[in-house]
């Protein structure tokens, strides 16, 4: 708690009114900005999915094979349609008429809105008891709509008995698209409303959470203005899951700092009767922990640049952009509002200007949860930190049962999936791949080494190459080589060739998302390498990605853990300090992660995880887990310069208690609105970032770090000043 201002010198008429014209002008000025660039960024909601892509290949490395054979795929076909499958099923043998309601059913596919022409005959399975084709959709559709209309209009049109499904990659991708339809509506509400039922209940009042949040939604509406233009500009990639982490990071770390500007100013007003005078001490005792905490969490977003995969490298500034209006906001919009409301902001519990009794207080309450607390660290210092780092050990155990080597496409979406149901029943009747094939671009004069290649292999049921003078695009090909499409006599077809290269593509045995498939693609790789061939398709794209992702993970980690250190080395003036948090926030983090582990193998018997979840969990729970001890020993720091280290501990510990609690709830269901959205990744993510704030906030900022720098004492601070100066 701040000491009681001297009175100051009387000020001039003049002087008092010019400070009165400035109090109401600046403030006045600062909100109708924020005002004007909220209204421009507003109407975006609902606008993101024009500028953004959930498409794999977009976010690949340059590099990688399968971002080279899908950016050369156009120029074979001469179309930028997604394929899409349809599969008909029945449990019974299909009939002559059902099989002839079914292909022209196939055949006006075309005529449904989004659907292109080339659409392939209609394929019966071996047994009678499935029908599949092959239907592009137009790549400037509606991905979503079209699939939907098209699944509606074969439904309409076969037998009831026969089962309808629309899979393939396009439809996953409208799977993905429709998980993602909830962002600017369902998760933004849920977020909203959680951080208001919290506010409510923590201040006990009608006005403050009204003005938190608006500072949160205009910081918000302000950072997509900005990442939508940029989006537009095609300087950002953005995809449902940035948005997404954007929404929910910008809502929570908004809220947070503004948490702890409202408590200092709630502090200062008690011991200054002049509003702006208290909300001057307020900004000047919040401006370096909110900006050291916002540029913590910065560096570690930026941090992210160096990810092969663009939708890292693409999440760091955008996510770093929501930060700095976070931080603009907190610091300009939020004051602004404070100062106008002045103390009717806190109604019906205003604070009371009382500097006799906060002198009596000495700046720390000796009553209330958190003084017992400190009173309880103080006694027992070493007993609690090593009981406290034992227990986050064995919790940290469990990572060893974290399965992080990526899921199945057919898993990214939780809940019922057409999709999914599609690929079940291609993998039943039909050779497991089919529709998601290998692709291989090879020289025109190595076409046959590489069919041979591609036969010889296990996993592949057959091949065929691009041909544009084929009926259907293309041709088989075998290990006599290309083999005619017609009737008895038809000349083989010549192959389609792009600067002297082919297009191959062979059918998997395997579901395209299996691990046999990942396996097989694997081997044809490094059996074609030879050739100058590059792989490509749905199988080669999840394996890039997933090594992409795991070579991201051991890359990113040491450099954000690195940078985080040099900025806490840097606020606090210590090496000791620094070093002992990232070391807690470290295990704090190994903690998060083993308990999720054991949480989605034992209770939502999830499919294992994406390569970027413990990415992503490790930046959100390092970057952010170190705002609270941020805001913790920034406090301590201050109050060790007057009353000595052991004593300031306690007196941090004691003041920052219930707003650092506060800013850990919100963070933490901030981040579980994200389970709200169907897609395993950000449902794991949502899980893993609550969980490790909470422990962040309730266990490591409330147990083990305090206690540990009670223990150790003035040498917290080594090598600096308040190190060497001993008492206070």
């Amino acid at each position: 708690m701040s000491r009681p201002a001297p009175a100051p010198t009387p000020p001039t008429r003049e002087r008092t009114r010019r400070h009165s014209w400035l109090r109401v002008f600046l403030p006045v000025a600062l909100i109708l900005v924020w005002l004007a660039g909220a209204s421009l960024g507003g109407p975006l909601f609902g606008k993101v999915d024009e500028v953004s892509s959930n498409d794999q290949t977009t976010y690949l490395p340059e590099s990688a094979d399968a971002t080279t054979v899908q950016q050369l795929l156009g120029e074979f076909t001469d179309s930028d349609a997604i394929p899409a499958i349809a599969v008909f099923t029945s449990e019974e043998e299909l009939t002559p008429s059902e099989l002839e309601a079914i292909s022209d059913a196939v055949a006006d596919a075309p005529d449904v809105e989004g659907v292109a022409d080339d659409v392939s005959p209609a394929i019966p399975s071996e047994d009678g008891r499935a029908v599949q084709a092959f239907i592009p959709i137009d790549g400037d559709a509606e991905l979503s709509d079209a699939t939907a209309a098209l699944g509606d209009e074969l439904r309409a049109a076969v037998p009831d008995r026969i089962t309808v499904s629309i899979t393939g990659p396009a439809g996953f991708t409208a799977d993905l698209a429709a998980g993602f339809a909830g962002i600017d509506g369902l998760l933004l509400g849920v977020a909203l409303l959680a951080v208001l039922v919290i506010l409510v209940l923590v201040y006990r009042s009608f006005l403050l959470p009204l003005v938190v949040l608006s500072t949160s939604l205009f910081a918000l509406c302000v950072a997509l203005l900005v990442v939508w233009w940029l989006a537009k500009w095609e300087i950002l990639l953005l995809s449902g899951q940035t948005q997404g982490i954007l929404f929910i990071l910008v809502i929570g770390a908004a809220t947070d700092y503004a948490l702890l500007f409202v408590a200092r100013f709630r502090e200062e007003l008690r011991v200054a009767q002049d509003k702006g005078v208290a909300l001057l001490a307020a900004w000047k005792g919040s401006v370096e922990p909110i900006v050291a905490s916002g540029g913590t969490v910065i560096a570690g977003l930026l941090c992210l640049l160096l990810s092969d995969l663009k939708s890292n490298s693409t999440l760091g500034p955008v996510a770093a952009i929501g930060i700095v209006f976070a931080m603009l906001s907190a610091l300009t919009l939020l004051p602004s509002l404070l100062l106008l409301f002045g103390r009717a902001v806190f109604w019906p519990r205003r604070p009371r200007f009382e500097p006799e009794v906060v002198a009596e207080e000495h700046g720390m309450r000796t009553t209330g949860l958190w003084a017992r607390l400190s009173g309880l660290i103080k006694k027992r210092p070493r007993v609690i930190w090593i009981a406290t780092t034992l227990v986050l050990l064995a919790g940290a155990a469990g990572v060893t049962q974290l399965d992080a080597q990526g899921v199945p496409q057919s898993d990214l979406v939780l809940g019922a999936s057409e999709a999914r149901d599609g690929q079940v029943a291609l993998g039943e009747h039909f050779p497991g791949g089919s529709g998601s094939p290998v692709s291989v671009i090879v020289d025109e004069d190595r076409l046959q080494d590489a069919a041979d290649v591609l036969l010889a292999n296990d996993g592949i049921d057959g091949v065929t190459v691009t041909a544009a003078d084929s009926p259907s695009g293309s041709a088989p090909v075998t290990a006599d080589g290309i083999t005619a499409v017609g009737p008895p006599g038809t000349p083989a077809p010549e192959p389609t060739t792009v600067d002297g290269q082919v297009l191959l593509q062979g059918t998997l045995t395997d579901a395209a998302d299996s691990a046999a498939a990942a396996s097989t693609v694997r081997e044809l790789r490094g059996e074609l390498d030879d050739l100058g061939a590059v792989v490509g398709g749905v199988t080669a794209t999840s394996i890039d990605t997933n090594d992409a992702s795991i070579h991201d993970r051991n890359l990113i980690i040491p450099v954000i853990l690195v940078v985080i250190m040099i900025i806490l080395m840097l606020l606090l003036r210590s090496i000791l300090a620094p070093v002992l948090l990232i070391l807690t926030t470290v295990l704090s983090f190994g903690t998060a992660m083993g308990v999720s582990a054991l949480v989605f193998n034992g209770i939502f018997d999830f499919p294992g995880a994406d390569p970027a979840v413990p990415l992503y969990g490790f930046v959100f729970l390092v970057a952010l887990g170190i705002d609270y001890n941020i805001f913790l020993m920034t406090r301590v720091r201050e109050e060790s310069t007057q009353h000595g280290t052991r004593e300031g501990i306690l007196r941090g510990l004691s003041i920052t208690g219930g707003v650092i609690t506060s800013a850990g709830l919100v963070l933490a269901s901030t981040f579980a609105a994200l389970s709200v959205i169907p897609i395993l990744f950000l449902v794991q993510l949502a899980f893993i970032v609550a969980f490790g704030v909470l422990l962040d906030t309730f266990v490591v900022r409330s147990l083990l770090v305090p206690a540990l720098a009670y223990d150790i004492g003035k040498a917290i601070w080594w090598p600096s000043k308040l190190w060497r100066r001993g008492r206070p």
